[in-house]
């Protein structure tokens, strides 16, 4: 189960979570995403012997691989090491993830009769082996107050890769798809949101202590009238049936800084912004009383430290110290960063911080 909070607080004590809830922390808590994965040579060794999918899908591997990074720079919080895409698995499209191209979807949608042959069976049964993942990661974690993090992918940005059977460019089916079959285009949305609730609430129940909902190609494929009216609508009917799961939400949409104020106003108990804006700039937007997690650019991760440190101290100079801020990438972790940049990062941040926090 989730972390409990302290019985004579009735608050987290994790930074983490703390954070979460706009609560004063003793330095800024910083995690990444996709801080478990492809730039760890711990993990490519794994990777080495084990396809992405039975990694994903055995509980004590992709609970190894979630630990790995904690165990390398001691971040403030574990994301549950899976993928966005395996609920759609269960849903009935055929995944697997090809070596130098990614996501590859063999039976892809073509029509409104495809969507009607989706099922919503309950994650309980299609994603067992990310719920196991994340019941041995909370009792390896729970003790040491480092709460687990479990995800899942926004309607649009699944519906893209089932329409388009992989990453694109420019988003060709998926649109053409949204506004010459809206009814299906509802009955799609409709059909994930139903699926990515139960799988978000089954992580709960297994033990994440907040979750994070990923949309990653809205804000890149669309403008911000078609937002408004092809995503909003199912992104607020997700983060509604979230409102009492009884963890923390975080609303992480990339790309959507022109209209930010709609992607906020979907839902979330934090938001999270990529680096296309200052952090000052989208916080200011946002509104200070909403907790933010954000927003280095995770190429700058790949340059020397002189070029980086001003970039952390940018980030952590737009929060101005103020509770609710959880640093972060404004995107996954690239593959080719460095490990020692990375604990290099975690330090630094600690360090600065906790300096301005003990400060007069």
């Amino acid at each position: 189960m989730p972390l409990i909070p302290d019985p004579a607080s009735a608050e987290p004590t994790a930074l983490f979570l703390r954070a979460c809830l706009g609560l004063p922390t003793e330095r800024t808590p910083i995690w990444l995403m996709r801080q478990a994965g492809r730039y760890m040579p711990a993990y490519r060794a794994l990777r080495e012997r084990h396809d992405m999918l039975t990694l994903i899908r055995t509980p004590e591997l992709a609970a190894e691989v979630t630990l790995q990074p904690i165990e390398a720079f001691g971040l403030d919080a574990a994301i549950i090491f899976s993928d966005i895409l395996p609920p759609l698995v269960g849903m009935g499209l055929e995944l697997d993830f090809i070596g130098g191209v990614g996501p590859h979807i063999a039976n892809p949608i073509r029509s409104g009769r495809d969507v009607d042959l989706l099922g919503t069976p309950p994650a309980a049964e299609t994603m067992a082996g990310t719920l196991g993942a994340i019941a041995i990661v909370a009792r390896e974690l729970g003790p040491r107050d480092v709460p687990v993090i479990g995800f899942a992918g926004a309607p649009f940005t699944l519906a893209s890769y089932a329409i388009e059977g992989g990453s694109t460019r420019d988003f060709e089916r998926t649109k053409s798809f949204m506004l010459a079959e809206p009814a299906a285009w509802q009955r799609l949305m409709t059909k994930l949101v139903t699926v990515q609730v139960d799988y978000l609430k089954a992580q709960v129940q297994a033990g994440a202590s907040a979750l994070q909902v990923f949309d990653s190609w809205a804000g890149r494929a669309l403008g911000q009238s078609d937002y408004r009216r092809y995503v909003q609508p199912y992104n607020t009917l997700l983060f509604a049936a979230l409102r009492d799961v009884g963890v923390p939400v975080i609303n992480f949409s990339l790309g959507v800084s022109s209209f930010m104020e709609d992607a906020v106003a979907c839902g979330g108990d934090v938001i999270g912004v990529d680096w296309h804006l200052p952090l000052a700039t989208m916080w200011a937007r946002i509104g200070h009383d909403t907790p933010v997690q954000g927003n280095l650019d995770p190429v700058a991760l790949l340059g020397p430290w002189r070029e980086l440190r001003p970039r952390i101290d940018e980030v952590l100079d737009g929060a101005a110290g103020r509770p609710g801020h959880i640093f972060n990438v404004g995107h996954g972790v690239l593959q080719r960063t460095p490990e020692d940049t990375v604990r290099r990062l975690v330090s630094y941040v600690a360090e600065r911080t906790a300096r301005v926090a003990t400060s007069p």
